[in-house]
């Protein structure tokens, strides 16, 4: 979607030049470029149609539930899917990708994320980290 990938560079943007000191403050301790992970794209591919592997999954077995109940109250997503792609099924899409990435990363439903790693970001995995076994990586190499 072009507004996700319009935002996605703004954020990009926006997390690489917050370091930038427009005046000066006291602070303790600063990190100057926070973390960035970006989600999957629909249907695991990009505008392109090319597969996007993520680095990293995120088990979200025990509140796939929850996160059905969440995508149900979206009514403008789901009106503007039938509209557009002649799709009424976003909720079962969402639930068989959750299942596709679970069979990768040896859970029931997971989501899949890929870190930020240019230059001048954080390099370490802060969600294995905070988030610790609901998190499995896999290398891209």
């Amino acid at each position: 979607m072009v507004d996700h990938e319009i935002t996605s560079q703004i954020v990009q943007t926006a997390c690489f030049s917050c370091g930038i000191k427009n005046l000066e403050i006291p602070v303790e301790s600063f990190e100057p470029v926070p973390y960035l992970y970006y989600g999957d794209p629909i249907e695991g591919r990009d505008k392109l149609g090319n597969p996007i592997y993520p680095s990293i999954y995120i088990d979200i077995s025990e509140n796939l539930l929850i996160k059905k109940e969440m995508l149900a109250c979206h009514d403008s997503q789901r009106n503007w899917l039938l509209i557009h792609h002649k799709m009424d099924e976003y909720i079962l899409s969402m639930v068989r990708f959750a299942e596709q990435h679970g069979k990768e990363s040896g859970t029931h439903y997971a989501e899949g994320f890929r870190q930020h790693l240019g230059h001048g970001y954080p390099q370490n995995n802060i969600l294995e980290e905070i988030l610790g076994t609901l998190v499995t990586t896999r290398s891209l190499k």
